[in-house]
């Protein structure tokens, strides 16, 4: 059973089908905002806050795979579905790549979609850490506010605060940090979670951005992220500051 919380964002550029789609899910107690193009899509996206995201994938203006990528720069861990009437492999293929939590061919029946919907939002429910919840961290001299993805650093001189813009990846990547704060971040934690898969590739990538965050915080000398080999990492704060 669905609860009000659980908002669906419904991009399908077949306006008959799109309603038939809202209203069923509707029925069964789910907040469904339906755009009938990808740019109205990620124009809904960056509006409101959503749950899951349901995407067409042939659509005008901005395909669903071009979508779900600019959602997954957006938010990392949005669960998607991408319904199409294609069938080829490289397209389904294409799709997980993507962080494509499920993948439907058209015509489907709508009551093994709304299992799959059910199926998705209790694992993520599942996932759900506690720490999650605090969206603002003190990092030394540091304030960290995650929605914003604002750094901001304050001198003991009394000089200006000097704040930096994290991109997405780098704000998921030093929030995780800071739940782990003076503790190992397993790798493979980090990598499923922001990149979605642990691979030789993505543990490249995210090295990239440890390197980046090592530059943001080398302000605070008390600072310190440090390689716990085999492991992962380790975000140090020797002035005994908590976060």
């Amino acid at each position: 059973m669905a609860t009000a919380n659980n908002r669906i964002l419904l991009v399908e550029d077949d306006q008959n089908f799109g309603d038939v789609l809202r209203s069923y899910l509707e029925m069964h107690e789910y907040n469904v905002t339906l755009a009938t193009d990808g740019m109205a899509g990620l124009e809904s996206f960056k509006k409101g806050e959503f749950d899951l995201c349901i995407f067409d994938v042939m659509m005008p203006k901005m395909d669903g795979f071009t979508l779900a990528k600019e959602v997954r720069d957006l938010d990392t861990e949005m669960p998607i579905i991408f319904l199409t009437a294609k069938t080829m492999k490289e397209d389904v293929l294409k799709g997980f790549k993507l962080g494509a939590d499920d993948y439907i061919s058209k015509p489907f029946n709508s009551e093994e979609l709304l299992y799959r919907i059910q199926a998705i939002l209790k694992r993520r429910q599942k996932k759900d850490d506690p720490r999650e919840e605090i969206k603002e961290f003190t990092i030394g001299k540091y304030h960290f506010n995650f929605p914003l993805r604002i750094l901001t650093f304050t001198p003991d001189d009394g000089t200006d605060e000097q704040k930096e813009k994290l991109s997405p990846k780098e704000a998921q990547l030093l929030r995780m940090f800071c739940m782990y704060v003076n503790d190992i971040l397993p790798r493979s934690a980090a990598l499923t979670k922001i990149w979605g898969e642990d691979n030789y590739f993505t543990a490249r990538s995210m090295d990239v951005f440890v390197t980046k965050l090592r530059k943001y915080l080398k302000k605070d000398t008390n600072i310190e992220i440090v390689n716990i080999h085999g492991n992962g990492f380790q975000l140090l704060i020797r002035t005994g500051e908590e976060v």
